[in-house]
């Protein structure tokens, strides 16, 4: 189906939730992919693995207590669609990766939740890799049941990444999908 075109590289997006950020809000970030993606090559992404960190503050520390004013969630997820400033449904085709960070204020314990896939354990072939044949990422994240604590919340994807050349009949099936699960 895919031909590798490079070794595996890390594109990274941060974005930064405001101290004080309400429960139930979101902010979005997007990944350029022009540069990867192209119609007349047959070129896509293919998205190996996703990581997500979570940091607070200027000194940019992980205390789960620093992060949010009680127990909540602080919530991510990455899609080849955009959602706007909104979470999709995990059986959403354009869903690359989302993850979830639970914490327990009054215990300062939080406990950190990936999905698994794209499988993060590394693919024995590139067929088990998330194909991207639109030109953004996005990076969708906010936190739940509780507001934000005072310091502002930063939350970044590392995406383990290569380009690959596709097929025409692989290229237009993955954009196709990509165009259906728009509607």
């Amino acid at each position: 189906m895919a031909t590798a075109k490079t070794g595996s590289f890390y594109l990274t997006e941060t974005i930064t939730i405001p101290g004080g950020t309400t429960s139930g809000s979101r902010v979005q970030g997007t990944i350029d992919l022009g540069a990867y993606v192209s119609v007349a090559q047959g070129l896509a992404v293919a998205v190996e693995s996703v990581d997500f960190v979570y940091q607070v503050g200027n000194d940019l520390g992980q205390e789960a207590f620093a992060m949010l004013a009680g127990n909540g969630a602080v919530s991510a997820q990455l899609t080849d669609l955009n959602p706007g400033t909104a979470y999709v449904r995990a059986d959403n085709q354009s869903l690359i990766a989302s993850a979830a960070l639970n914490i327990d204020v009054a215990n300062n314990i939080g406990s950190h939740t990936t999905d698994l896939y794209p499988d993060n354990f590394g693919p024995a072939a590139l067929s088990e890799a998330f194909m991207v044949v639109n030109d953004s990422l996005y990076l969708v994240a906010g936190p739940d049941g509780a507001p934000t604590n005072v310091a502002a919340l930063s939350v970044t994807a590392r995406i383990k990444c290569r380009v690959v050349k596709l097929g025409t009949k692989d290229w237009m099936a993955i954009a196709i999908q990509s165009t259906a699960s728009d509607n």
